[in-house]
């Protein structure tokens, strides 16, 4: 029997548990919190060690800044993440920081995976394969030895898969290390949120197809390729809006992955532990706080966050 706690009615949050497994994950009395709202569509939370949330905001071209103190607050705009004439759509995807602190955006606008320099202005690190330009890096995640693994959809792109400015004839998942750029798999047609598991052996892919809305699985290999992947989990026939899209884990091996209907909370086995009904569609998540136990939570025009028992598997020093 699945049993619903209502949180926050006027929000319209809500638990849904699948399995008794979820108790020792959402704490009694949790609740879904609206922080901000009146956005674009929201998009790759990322929290900085300094104690505040990055996020992005499709088709806009600024990163906003939440903090407790400050709440919302413009952190980067201008013309590094406004139209460059190459068919991307203004602003940026998702963010994450490498071991080093420094903060990585797939930026939509120029098709590229940037970093931010010290002066401020974001610098190219990868934007093309075999002498063709990316479609739209959509989400990254690191491992631990350094390399950079992220997807490659059309979402970033003015008119999407059927823009004229595509170079490449598939979506991709690709891995940048020293260099080099290395595609991993171009089997699915909507790669999307990109994660690890939390000893690494395992790579999560969200693949936003309406038509098969699954998480993959991939074996990571030794040298760092992936095996043949296996769906890992598939809610092509769950009731509620949205797609797999971002998705995050925690130290559990829990994934956490923003789907029809709200946040799946997924067992390391692929046994679905519950929902997180959020008021709004969610896009994506990203664990925060001084003790990674909350999660914030970008869903269409708004930012959310809920706290939970477990601490969360998070990018940066």
């Amino acid at each position: 029997m699945i049993a619903i706690v209502i949180l926050t009615a006027w929000q319209g949050g809500a638990i849904e548990r699948l399995d008794p497994a979820l108790d020792s994950i959402v704490p009694a009395g949790a609740r879904v919190e609206q922080l901000a709202g009146g956005f674009n569509f929201t998009e790759g939370p990322v929290w900085v060690p300094g104690g505040y949330l990055l996020f992005t905001d499709n088709n806009v071209a600024v990163l906003h800044k939440w903090s407790p103190k400050d709440s919302v607050t413009t952190f980067l705009q201008g013309a590094d993440l406004d139209r460059a004439g190459i068919g991307g759509s203004p602003g940026a995807d998702g963010l994450t920081l490498d071991r080093s602190g420094r903060l990585y955006v797939a930026d939509d606008s120029h098709r590229r995976i940037a970093r931010l320099s010290g002066n401020g202005r974001l610098e190219t690190v990868v934007d093309s394969y075999q002498g063709k330009r990316l479609n739209s890096p959509n989400d990254m995640v690191f491992k631990s030895d350094g390399s950079l693994y992220f997807t490659d959809p059309a979402y970033g792109l003015d008119s999407g898969y059927a823009d004229s400015h595509r170079e490449l004839d598939f979506a991709g998942v690709y891995r940048w290390k020293d260099g080099r750029l290395d595609l991993l798999t171009k089997e699915l047609s909507h790669p999307n949120g990109i994660a690890f598991s939390p000893e690494e052996r395992f790579l999560y892919v969200a693949n936003s197809d309406e038509a098969r809305k699954i998480w993959m699985r991939y074996p990571v290999l030794p040298d760092g390729s992936l095996g043949a992947g296996t769906v890992f989990f598939d809610a092509s026939q769950a009731e509620g809006k949205g797609l797999p899209d971002g998705m995050k884990v925690d130290r559990r091996g829990n994934v956490y992955g923003t789907g029809p209907g709200g946040i799946w909370i997924i067992s390391p086995a692929g046994e679905a532990r519950g929902r997180i009904h959020v008021p709004e569609t969610p896009a994506n998540c990203a664990w925060g706080d001084a003790n990674g136990k909350t999660l914030y939570i970008t869903a269409v025009k708004g930012l959310y966050r809920i706290r939970l028992n477990v601490a969360g598997v998070r990018p940066g020093p």
